[in-house]
């Protein structure tokens, strides 16, 4: 039986660089369909199921950030941000706004076909291993293994892939401090050379999901110097 092909939707306003993406993805056994802007992206979300989103920041109608929180509302789709800016402050940002990835043009179809591929086998398979199914709880904070649904005080809370994955690993593991580095490695399957910066946003926004008082967390704390964890209670 053949293999399901995964869909993307790539969406940039240059229509060379869609055509170059396409291309790249194509040719990685990818199905792939365009869109010109944001505006378009969210109407073909409503008519098709997609496995990943790449999405470039500036376009007209509805910018790429603007797009993504929109999205965001109803999907936990990976979302690989395309920009032209390298600095750390605007990858932060992006990070921060909900996408799981962050690539700068210029960037090599190697890299690109290697990103996507990351994110898809994170994104179908986060969740598929029968580690301590049923519910794992601390406190009023709930994570069901089963559903994939996360909850604090009965009401849901939606995360992203990634910050689901994260959160996972602290909540099988209790009480356990984890240094970033660990964080990293687990989470992204691969050494962390600069990834400081990435872990501390996906943990701000996890918080910011899962606390009443991101500031003064009762669940996802701080071990100053070592690392971070998930409170047993």
């Amino acid at each position: 039986m053949q293999q399901q092909q995964h869909q993307v939707l790539v969406v940039d306003d240059d229509k060379e660089i869609v055509g170059a993406i396409e291309i790249y993805l194509a040719q990685a056994g990818l199905a792939v369909t365009v869109a010109y802007d944001g505006a378009e992206a969210i109407r073909l979300l409503a008519e098709k199921e997609f496995h990943i989103i790449v999405m470039d920041i500036m376009m007209p109608k509805l910018d790429g950030i603007q797009a993504m929180l929109k999205i965001r509302e109803e999907r936990n789709i990976p979302i690989i941000l395309l920009s032209a800016k390298s600095e750390d402050t605007d990858k932060i940002f992006g990070l921060t706004m909900g996408a799981d990835d962050y690539i700068t043009k210029p960037f090599s179809p190697l890299e690109l076909i290697a990103r996507v591929k990351s994110q898809l086998r994170r994104y179908t398979t986060f969740g598929a291993a029968p580690v301590n199914s049923g519910a794992i709880t601390t406190g009023a904070l709930t994570m069901d293994t089963e559903l994939k649904a996360v909850s604090v005080d009965g009401e849901e809370v939606k995360l992203t892939p990634i910050e689901y994955k994260m959160l996972l690993m602290l909540m099988q593991n209790l009480g356990r401090v984890f240094s970033i580095d660990e964080i990293y490695e687990r989470v992204w399957n691969e050494p962390n050379i600069n990834g400081h910066n990435t872990v501390a946003v996906h943990i701000r926004r996890i918080r910011e999901k899962i606390e009443i008082n991101p500031k003064e967390p009762r669940y996802l704390k701080v071990v100053w110097g070592i690392g971070y964890k998930i409170e047993k209670y």
